[in-house]
């Protein structure tokens, strides 16, 4: 038989509306527990300082580099790109905590970056030991 299940899509939207609502409600309620007042704007990103916008800008021309040459040189299947980019993630943004700690106003900001690899991290790899809840 080809194509997806009857239900794939909406267990797909259900999967994907679970998640987010989990990860705004981990964040707002770690920014009130940690007393952060400022938000990040959504899907934008906020570089602490020009150290920080050189860094990152580094760790993403690398990790495209990477993800490009691995399909030229077939390293890497379209597959496992997941792995290079979710590699990408942990450490652009421990990069991130690493910066706050140095250089942000508030003192927290930090600790709430690095509660928020931890949660993602957690939720990720509990989804992907589950079969996403078995929903896909």
């Amino acid at each position: 038989m080809y194509g997806v299940e009857p239900t794939f899509w909406m267990n797909l939207i259900l999967l994907l509306a679970s998640v987010f609502i989990l990860l705004i409600a981990f964040n707002t309620i770690m920014r009130k527990w940690l007393k952060i007042k400022e938000k990040n704007k959504f899907f934008s990103y906020n570089h602490i300082n020009e150290k920080h916008k050189k860094i990152d800008w580094t760790i993403r021309i690398i990790t495209i580099v990477i993800l490009l040459l691995g399909y030229v040189m077939a390293w890497i299947e379209f597959s496992q790109s997941w792995l290079i980019i979710f590699i990408f993630i942990v450490v652009s943004e421990t990069i991130r905590a690493v910066m706050e700690r140095k250089y942000a106003e508030n003192p927290n900001a930090y600790k709430l970056t690095i509660s928020q690899i931890v949660f993602i991290l957690i939720l990720f790899f509990t989804l992907f030991k589950t079969d996403f809840f078995g929903l896909i």
